[in-house]
């Protein structure tokens, strides 16, 4: 635990004085916070309802549907920033550690992969609750359904911690993370919008972590009651759980032989 610690207090220090990480905390509920004043979906309704034919009996129904299919701002810039956005933050953390010769002297004092991957996870899950219950508050999620969609982001952010992890401890420096990292972070967070506009890829799609916090995020803000939400709970831990293994056998294989 002690070794857990120290991890977590260097990385938290490197973070704190790296501005440019940190904006990516603070980035995605701004961002997502300015597009919901901006876009206010009942002017939108009524701006697309002035535009029909003259003479379309609408009635209320057809702005009830109108306002039900809006986009949600906060829940989209949510699961983008859960799903893809910490991705090349974790592997260029881990990164910049190879580059810099921190891990060799890290895995030549005997910590452990487990250890490595909790300390750097602890200081990202911290900063991004924080993230996670400003998306929450932004949307208007109150009671259990704020406690459900916090706990889903943060779900997906530790499935992208565990992905980034991953592919960070593969790579040479902080450079080759981020090019790596990147094409991959695209594929997951757009995925699912994709998967709403074809059956087929969300069948391929439905056991990935970010297509399953998709889902919730859907939940939340078209509704509908036959979503499993704790299936979707299961398959995203299922993901992190296989990421984090595979994480620690690369990290044995690559380290015990150096």
């Amino acid at each position: 635990m002690k070794n857990v610690n120290a991890i977590f207090y260097k990385q938290l220090k490197d973070t704190i004085k790296n501005p440019a990480t940190l904006i990516q905390f603070i980035m995605f509920p701004l961002l997502a916070w300015v597009l919901t004043i901006v876009m206010n979906v009942e002017r939108m309704a009524a701006e697309m309802i002035y535009t029909l034919p003259y003479g379309v009996d609408f009635g209320d129904s057809i702005k009830e549907n109108m306002l039900a299919n809006m986009p949600n701002m906060t829940t989209m810039q949510a699961t983008v920033f859960a799903g893809m956005g910490l991705i090349p933050i974790v592997a260029g953390i881990i990164g910049e550690d190879i580059e810099k010769k921190s891990l060799r002297f890290l895995s030549m004092a005997g910590i452990s992969a487990a250890s490595y991957l909790m300390g750097i996870a602890g200081v990202v899950l911290f900063v991004s609750l924080f993230t996670s219950v400003a998306f929450s508050v932004i949307a208007g999620f109150r009671g259990l359904d704020f406690f459900i969609f916090t706990g889903a982001m943060m779900s997906g952010v530790a499935g992208s911690i565990t992905l980034g992890a991953t592919f960070g401890i593969m790579t040479k420096n902080q450079q080759a993370a981020a090019g790596i990292t990147m094409p991959i972070a695209l594929i997951l967070g757009f995925g699912p919008v994709m998967a709403q506009m074809n059956p087929r890829v969300a069948r391929w799609l439905h056991y990935l972590y970010t297509q399953q916090l998709n889902i919730v995020a859907d939940y939340f803000t078209l509704g509908g009651t036959d979503t499993n939400l704790r299936f979707a709970f299961v398959i995203m831990w299922a993901n992190i759980l296989v990421l984090a293994l595979l994480f620690v056998l690369v990290f044995k294989k690559k380290w015990s032989v150096e």
